[in-house]
């Protein structure tokens, strides 16, 4: 388990491969959390 994920984007979908897939799991109660979105490309 980790926090950060890497996923290909492909004609604007997310692009997994056969056994990929995300989950998000909260362990330690609730917080405010923020998303960090990186495009790197072309």
């Amino acid at each position: 388990m980790g926090r950060e994920v890497v996923v290909a984007v492909t004609k604007g979908r997310l692009h997994f491969g056969t056994w990929e897939q995300i989950f998000y799991g909260e362990f330690d109660g609730k917080r405010k959390k923020r998303v960090l979105i990186k495009i790197i490309g072309e």
